[in-house]
């Protein structure tokens, strides 16, 4: 046992620490293949994994009118089946290596996605490279496919916070707009695709020239160029030229102030406040993820202390601004007791009117500055976490230093600037108003808000009817 002298420290000196030191995201590579592949690589050799998705910026707001949910079933048919392999081989080919691979589309984009160990690269690049190039699209995997989907979206009214997610963003949009529509479809337009049309979406989106390379982890960029030459090089666009971008769609000039989604006899029900929020791309959008963590972006944000700890009426309240390439919603939901959906809906107002009044305090203000460096650090800690970013900057047409630069602008940010925003951003006059619940117990409550009679909408995201919810 160490013995000490009485006055000093068995251990030794305490340690000087020096000066603390700026996190600084990792910089990817960024190049062209000369087949028009854009590449995004960046090494990590600390752990034996190697992380890649695979992008092409064409999502649901894509789809076709009367076709909503095209882009998911195209994609999600990319692993039933490729190359040499079916739909089994496949999936046991991925299990058989450790590795996962996922496919799916969203809003702004459509991604293939796998994480593989380092020695089995090779194998799994190869797989990759077949479900993005050499899809199969046979007929027996979409009968079965389809009719998986087609119960997925039967269910979906079942569930109210996706009912909540699919109608807030039909009243922000109008329903049958490109983002206004769900991502996954509707049952009605789902029903109606047919295999060719499918393949017909796959031929058009995901071709060299409109796509994007994420790799990070064990892995150079020699070694990587050789595996693309070999189960990519044969991967080429089409002689015509890929179609310009669709420009982001706008918002409905006029929307409704209130909607309701009965949901009879349910003992919860989700409420949420929608209105316009801004683009992915816009100087302010950092800046108002940093109003929002103090405003409902946390555990220790206003609304979830509001709601959840000082009433008790949930497990959870959230805001946030999302990211999209049009100007994106700003929401706040909860899942609240029935009987307190009217006060809970109160509340949320409020708290969004005291953010837009008074600002950030300047408890609120370090805590998200400093909240703000962590999430950076944590969302590049992991290769499956630092791809899955990259690929969503990517399909929203933002660069890979994207988020270093609005972390400096967060940084940067004094809490004038962020209370002027504050007051320009978060005017509840314009926000409509969703709630899913049961209407019998709910009408009443919303009653009181002030903002006239509810129009009452299916799960959906399309009105039942014109005018109100009735008595």
């Amino acid at each position: 046992m160490t013995k000490s002298v009485a006055g000093t420290d068995a251990l030794g000196p305490r340690p000087e620490l020096g000066p603390c030191v700026a996190y600084r995201a990792p910089k990817p590579e960024v190049y062209a293949t000369e087949q028009g592949l854009s590449v995004w690589l960046l090494q990590r050799r600390s752990l034996p994994l190697v992380s890649l998705a695979l992008v092409v910026r064409t999502g649901s707001a894509d789809d076709p009118p009367g076709k909503a949910g095209l882009a998911h079933i195209s994609t999600g048919m990319l692993d039933e089946g490729a190359g040499e392999l079916d739909a089994v081989a496949l999936s046991s080919a991925i299990n058989d290596l450790g590795a996962t691979l996922f496919a799916g589309a969203s809003l702004d984009g459509s991604r293939v996605q796998l994480t593989v160990l380092r020695r089995h690269f090779e194998r799994g690049f190869k797989i990759l490279a077949d479900v993005v190039a050499r899809p199969r699209f046979d007929e027996a995997e979409w009968s079965r496919t389809t009719a998986l989907w087609h119960n997925q979206l039967r269910q979906r009214a079942d569930d109210p916070e996706l009912v909540a997610l699919v109608v807030t963003r039909a009243v922000l949009y109008g329903p049958d707009s490109p983002y206004g529509h769900p991502t996954t479809g509707r049952l009605d337009a789902a029903q109606s695709i047919a295999l060719g049309e499918a393949r017909q979406a796959y031929r058009e989106a995901w071709r060299p020239d409109r796509a994007l390379l994420v790799v990070a982890g064990d892995i150079g960029r020699p070694e990587l160029d050789a595996a693309i030459a070999r189960d990519l090089g044969s991967w080429r666009a089409p002689a015509e030229p890929a179609p310009a971008r669709r420009p982001p769609p706008p918002q409905l000039g006029v929307r409704p102030k209130l909607v309701l989604v009965d949901r009879p006899d349910a003992p919860q029900a989700v409420i949420a406040v929608v209105k316009p929020g801004v683009a992915a791309a816009d100087p302010a959008a950092p800046l108002l993820d940093l109003i929002n963590t103090a405003l409902g972006g946390s555990f220790t944000s206003r609304l979830n202390q509001n709601l959840r700890e000082d009433h008790g009426w949930t497990y959870g309240a959230r805001s946030a601004f999302v990211e999209t390439r049009a100007v994106g919603p700003f929401v706040a939901r909860a899942a609240v007791f029935t009987n307190a959906a009217g006060a809970a809906l109160g509340e949320t107002l409020r708290e969004i009117d005291g953010m837009k009044q008074g600002g950030l305090s300047e408890d609120e203000y370090e805590k998200g500055r400093a909240r703000d460096t962590a999430e950076l650090i944590q969302t590049n800690e992991t290769l499956e976490g630092l791809v899955d970013r990259l690929a969503t900057l990517a399909a929203l047409d933002l660069g890979p230093g994207f988020d270093a630069a609005a972390s400096s602008a967060r940084q940067a940010a004094s809490r004038a600037t962020l209370a002027a925003l504050a007051r320009q951003s978060l005017d509840t006059t314009e926000a409509s108003i969703v709630v899913v619940g049961p209407k019998a117990l709910v009408l009443p409550q919303l009653r009181v808000l002030g903002r006239g009679e509810p129009e009452q909408w299916d799960p959906d995201g399309r009105p039942l009817a014109a005018g109100a919810a009735g008595p």
